[in-house]
């Protein structure tokens, strides 16, 4: 290893008031210029680790030395947090002022850099970035991913020796992750930067030099990412899982190909190419794979017509929210909703239950009169079920009841002091018949639902919960109504691979026991292939796309020209095609294993 700049011995810290530690007994040295990721289920201590080393958080017992000095002297926070710096999952979060050079000055400022010298550390960072076009904008105005990329300028320009991104791509569409990603790999290649990479993504993680994975406050497996990612049972044991990838090539395998532990599409699909030929087999097509069929009375179909929204209407910062969006959904489906940062889709699915009412609905609503010679816009409409958006008289209150929704960010839906308050509350709301025993059996019911225990998280505060938990009880608080239509907004983002199953697992078991319909509105190309029905790309306002997965992920160029990505399985079949093999799946990993595997047996799947 290189000259070390943090060195971890015995490690040790306790958050107050919580039983256990958080972080028992770590050791680890990272070297000068060295990528190393960091996963973990959550809980597992990420994050408690991150702000340990520089100063954000104290050790209870051990010792961390940084550069050589020991973080645990308060005269030393001040250097070390020049040579370590921190970029956090949610970019809001680190906002600080309202014009983009103001916001990347602050930490120089505050480490009292002479101004001329601030000046070239803004042009420095924000050309590293590249956001240096943006540099008198807004930062609330601009998209997720340019966001990030300006917190990361602003802990660049205090020229850390060290950057540490804890989950900072977890809210981004694929082209956001992308974008931060590559300004990270080029700080470590161009520049020698030493990165720490905490993520939930693998594919983020198979791009270091060394991964670590914490397990309960402990590090549990420690080498190159190949050498961590060979063994899925013991990533299971630690509430992770394998990359996709590494499943396929496990499947691959099992029926008797030889495959290596490929780490990427390109890698793959070469192997694959190399078991076909040493077969004979140049060229080879498969069936298209059928659509799912949805049985459905249409009693809770969802319609939109003509539906354009503009926030700060009338005033200097209006912006086209959505134009002219027209989508049906039928009863019953398991429907996704993609698209990149700001392209409309949270405007959207706040249609839904009216969060955003339509023109029409609004009490002072008058239709505006038609001028001479000019044809007037089409009138927007929503209707779901039996419910008229469009009318003022519609019972909204019912419409909420019947769909329900869950937000991206769990911990802003939390607000009671217990969970069991949390998830009663809109219960009460909706129904004011209800005796206290049938409040207490339907929030039992909903808890446990989710896969909670009930009788461990009742009385607890829904904030000391982790983030997988309070994901769980934000959608206990939806689902305690038993609404006929359940929306969700980036769903599983940020939660563990195991914590992404699970939920996706809860969501189907509803979804077939008595929701008729689920929409999740998803940055994740394989989360929307594997368990969707149909989707729908919204772009700009305007929906580009809606059709069945196979379909919709065939336009694979038009998709990456949108700025979003494709599933892994059609990166692969791609790369096949071009070279005479045809594999058409329906996009999810099990249907191209079977079709390969049928290839490769003689016989197409």
């Amino acid at each position: 290893m290189s000259e070390p700049v943090i060195i971890c011995q015995n490690l040790k810290f306790a958050y107050p008031g919580q039983e256990g530690y958080a972080l028992n007994g770590i050791n680890l040295t990272v070297g000068k210029g060295e990528f190393l990721s960091v996963i973990g289920h959550n809980g597992s201590g990420k994050s408690t680790l991150a702000r340990l080393f520089n100063g954000l958080l104290t050790a209870n017992e051990g010792k961390i030395t940084v550069f050589g000095k020991d973080v645990s002297l308060r005269e030393n926070i001040a250097e070390i947090r020049r040579h370590v710096g921190i970029v956090f999952q949610n970019p809001d979060n680190q906002t600080v002022a309202s014009i983009v050079e103001d916001d990347v000055a602050f930490g120089p400022e505050n480490l009292g850099v002479e101004r001329e010298e601030i000046g070239r550390r803004i042009e420095w960072a924000l050309s590293a970035v590249g956001m240096e076009k943006f540099r008198t904008a807004t930062p609330s105005r601009l998209s997720g991913g340019q966001k990030q990329r300006i917190a990361v300028a602003g802990v660049l320009a205090v020229k850390p020796d060290v950057l540490i991104l804890d989950e900072s791509t977890a809210m981004l569409d694929p082209r956001g992750r992308r974008e931060v990603i590559d300004v990270v790999r080029r700080l470590n290649k161009e520049e020698g930067m030493t990165i720490i990479l905490i993520t939930h993504f693998m594919d983020e993680a198979l791009l270091a030099d060394r991964t670590i994975v914490l397990n309960k406050g402990e590090i549990a497996l420690e080498g190159t990412p190949d050498k961590i990612f060979e063994n899925g049972d013991a990533l299971e044991t630690f509430n992770l899982r394998l990359p996709e990838i590494s499943v396929i090539c496990q499947n691959l395998r099992a029926a008797g190909m030889e495959i290596g532990n490929d780490l990427t599409p390109s890698r793959l699909a070469e192997d694959i190419l190399k078991n076909l030929h040493s077969r004979g087999i140049f060229s080879a097509q498969t069936g298209k794979p059928k659509s799912a069929q949805i049985i459905s009375d249409h009693l809770w179909d969802i319609d939109i017509k003509n539906l354009s929204y503009t926030y700060s209407k009338k005033s200097p910062f209006a912006t086209n929210a959505l134009k002219g969006v027209n989508l049906h959904i039928d009863d019953g489906e398991f429907f996704g909703i993609i698209g990149h940062t700001g392209s409309g889709k949270s405007t959207l699915i706040q249609h839904l239950n009216a969060l955003i009412k339509l023109p029409q609905a609004e009490k002072r609503y008058h239709k505006p009169k038609a001028k001479k010679g000019v044809v007037p816009p089409p009138e927007p409409s929503v209707t779901i079920g039996k419910f008229n958006l469009a009318d003022k008289k519609t019972d909204f209150k019912a419409l909420r009841a019947s769909v329900g929704m869950v937000f991206q960010y769990p911990e802003y839906q939390l607000f009671a002091e217990t969970v069991f308050a949390d998830v009663a509350f809109g219960l009460k709301n909706f129904n004011k018949n209800l005796t206290d025993e049938e409040i207490e059996a339907a929030v039992k019911s909903s808890v446990e639902i989710v896969g909670l225990n009930y009788e461990e998280v009742k009385d607890k505060s829904p904030f000391d919960l982790s983030g997988g938990q309070k994901r769980r009880v934000a959608i206990a608080g939806v689902i305690v109504t038993k609404p006929h239509i359940l929306v969700l907004d980036e769903p599983a983002a940020g939660l563990d691979p195991k914590g992404k199953k699970e939920i996706m697992e809860l969501l189907h078991k509803l979804h077939e026991e008595w929701c008729k319909t689920v929409i999740i509105v998803s940055h994740d190309m394989d989360e929307v292939a594997e368990n969707c029905t149909r989707a729908a790309v919204i772009s700009e306002g305007r929906v580009f796309d809606c059709a069945v997965c196979a379909d919709l992920f065939a336009r694979e160029s038009e998709l990456r020209a949108l700025g979003l990505d494709v599933p892994l399985t059609v990166k692969i079949s791609s790369l096949l095609a071009e070279n005479g093999i045809a594999v058409q799946s329906d996009c999810t990993a099990k249907d191209f294993t079977s079709k390969v595997i049928g290839i490769y047996g003689g016989a197409n799947a």
